[in-house]
């Protein structure tokens, strides 16, 4: 067996941040060939990652960037609060971020095949959770394009890094109107800018529910339509961005907000970790 310098080992715990155990054994493996122990300590995390696969990983963080006139939120999730905070797990998530936004990427699929230095990120992820030894998984990616855009990371926990991110994309010059809509949106978490954008399977399944609760109610038959539409109608109200009222003036819709500042909103996009 190969004698194992100290030397070498630190230059591989500050390489993979592996264990002092399992890297020196790594190296005993190899008889000291540096290449040959990075092999073993990646194939052992590569195994590990199968072993995780079916766990669940509720923790992480959002973040956010813009590139050549878009802008591209990802939620990036691991295990633990404590990777979460973790340098290289916060080092992991620029990497993708940079490669995810670089890519103009909508789709976490089409984000796991970013290039990132000649890898995809599906394998940077793959490695770098090998070597911190959790299960890390690229969750959600959206990219907007537009005239401008208003970015709110919201942290729930000032010891984590942000858990809820909201990009808005607008047209317009009020760009404190437009971040106070981003704030709006972390809180009151619309699902669709606008009414047409709610697909009829949606609002059918509301009014199918929205219907029976009012004939289990006993309300008069002939009253039935209009307390439905109702009923339909509020739901639109809490799922609508544009409709919804405002956080900080429930006298006003967010539409109207946006119409005194003058702006327009285009698009927004919200993630929340775990969520």
């Amino acid at each position: 067996m190969a004698k194992v310098s100290i030397a070498d080992i630190k230059t591989l715990r500050e390489q993979l941040g592996t264990g002092m155990v399992d890297t020196k054994k790594a190296l005993e493996e190899a008889d000291g060939d540096l290449e040959k122990a990075i092999e073993i300590l990646r194939l052992q995390g590569a195994k590990g990652n199968a072993k995780r696969a079916d766990r669940a990983a509720t923790e992480g963080l959002v973040a956010a960037a813009e590139v050549n006139g878009s802008t591209t939120l990802i939620e990036l999730a691991c295990e633990t609060d404590f990777v979460a905070k973790n340098e290289k797990f916060l080092a992991l998530s620029e990497k993708v971020l940079a490669a995810v936004s670089a890519a103009g990427a909508t789709t976490v699929e089409a984000g796991l095949q970013a290039d990132v230095d000649g890898q995809t990120v599906e394998q940077l992820i793959a490695d770098e959770a090998a070597v911190i030894g959790e299960k890390i998984e690229l969750r959600n990616v959206a990219t907007l394009a537009g005239d401008a855009f208003q970015v709110y990371l919201h942290k729930t926990n000032k010891d984590l890094p942000a858990q809820v991110g909201v990009v808005v994309a607008y047209s317009g010059d009020d760009a404190e109107t437009a971040r106070s809509i981003a704030q709006h949106i972390s809180f009151a978490a619309p699902q669709y800018l606008t009414r047409d954008e709610v697909p009829a399977e949606v609002v059918e399944k509301e009014r199918d529910i929205v219907t029976e609760i009012s004939r289990n109610e006993g309300k008069p038959e002939a009253a039935l339509p209009k307390i439905i539409e109702g009923r339909v109608n509020a739901f639109l109200k809490q799922v609508v961005l544009l409709e919804q009222a405002y956080a900080k003036d429930n006298k006003l819709s967010i539409k109207q907000v946006a119409d005194a500042a003058g702006i327009t909103v285009t698009g927004f996009a919200r993630f929340k970790v775990g969520a």
